[in-house]
């Protein structure tokens, strides 16, 4: 999701990738080393390095750039991590299909810290929050270039389709994400399995095609600070990074509401360090690493501790913390059978080909 210093994080990664195949016979024993699946760039690298000195596991870092991609690479091969971060609906997905450990909490003390209300949220699609802990929160909107777009009102998804921004437009590269534009834009529920809506979005999306500079999704709050993008669908984290780039960029949530995710932390089934994997939970929980994180991402946080240390001008930025009105008008997306994703695989596939 986000891109901050990418040389900086590839070389780190083509790193990681050397340590994972020196490193693979020592997986053993908390005093070993972990390896981690997680979202690019998605914490504060200072952190690594905090988390060995305290607890002596060594961590190899791995990425991906979509849910579904990660769910492909651990449903298709023997590749194993100890630790995964990804999107709510794709950890009910896969608490369903038995990819999961249950934590032991007891190992997770931390996890007091995290806001009970979100806790409650993540019962949605983790029953009885046994298999995940949150880690980032933050919804979808769009992000404009206030002198490029001139007088024209940003407050809509069909803004999206107006010819004025034809090539200055940067949609998401993601079929759950671009999918729930158009279906949210025509008012459907982003989670519907009704097939006529569906094919109604994409429709939409294969209309709007020719006015889409670039279909992305970390490149897109820096098509959007450097002026090669008008508008585009970015996540409220994003925002902070891309207006210190360029202050003439805005962000709103569309009148017709939007998506709202939780990423959260799991413990694959096939975890070889599964003591280490919860110390590895446990730090991300802390006070001081989740204000460290939080001010690498700006996403809104979920760590109580952590938020109740903010500043009240933090607090009341509304890109970063919501307000409970426009929360009423997000929904996070959820798991969906087989059948159902195939159909909105097979329309997704319709759009990018034309």
């Amino acid at each position: 999701m986000i891109k901050k210093h990418s040389l900086k994080l590839a070389m780190l990664l083509s790193l990681a990738m050397v340590s994972m195949i020196a490193l693979s016979s020592c997986r053993s024993g908390v005093n070993g080393e972990i390896y981690i699946y997680c979202y690019g760039d998605y914490y504060d690298q200072e952190i690594i390095e905090e988390f060995e000195d305290e607890t002596g596991i060594g961590v190899v870092q791995d990425s991906y750039d979509t849910a579904e991609e990660l769910y492909t690479l651990l449903s298709n091969s023997n590749t194993s991590y100890d630790c995964i971060c990804t999107s709510d609906y794709m950890i009910g997905k896969m608490i369903e299909e038995g990819m999961l450990s249950e934590i032991d909490f007891e190992n997770v003390p931390a996890i007091k810290n995290i806001d009970p209300l979100i806790m409650e949220k993540s019962n949605e699609f983790d029953p009885g929050n046994k298999y995940s802990v949150p880690y980032q929160i933050g919804v979808a909107g769009i992000a404009y270039n206030k002198k490029m777009v001139g007088n024209t009102v940003i407050d809509s998804w069909d803004d999206l389709w107006n010819p004025k921004f034809k090539d200055q437009i940067v949609m998401p590269d993601s079929v759950r994400d671009a999918m729930m534009i158009g279906l949210m834009k025509n008012g459907y529920s982003l989670n519907t399995t009704n097939e006529a809506e569906i094919a109604k979005a994409a429709a939409d999306l294969t209309e709007q095609k020719p006015l889409v500079y670039k279909y992305a999704n970390d490149a897109a709050r820096d098509l959007l600070a450097d002026g090669s993008a008008a508008v585009g669908v970015i996540w409220n984290g994003e925002y902070q990074y891309t207006t210190d780039l360029n202050d003439d960029v805005e962000f709103i949530v569309p009148k017709e509401g939007t998506e709202f995710f939780i990423d959260s932390w799991a413990i694959p089934k096939n975890v070889a360090n599964k003591e280490g994997a919860e110390a590895w939970l446990n730090f991300l929980c802390k006070k001081k690493v989740a204000l460290t994180n939080f001010d690498y991402l700006y996403y809104t946080t979920p760590n109580l501790a952590a938020k109740n240390a903010l500043d009240e001008d933090i607090l009341n930025d509304e890109s970063i913390f919501p307000t409970d009105e426009t929360l009423k008008r997000c929904y996070s997306l959820k798991t969906l059978d087989s059948d159902t994703m195939a159909i909105y695989s097979k329309y997704w596939k319709k759009v990018k080909a034309k």
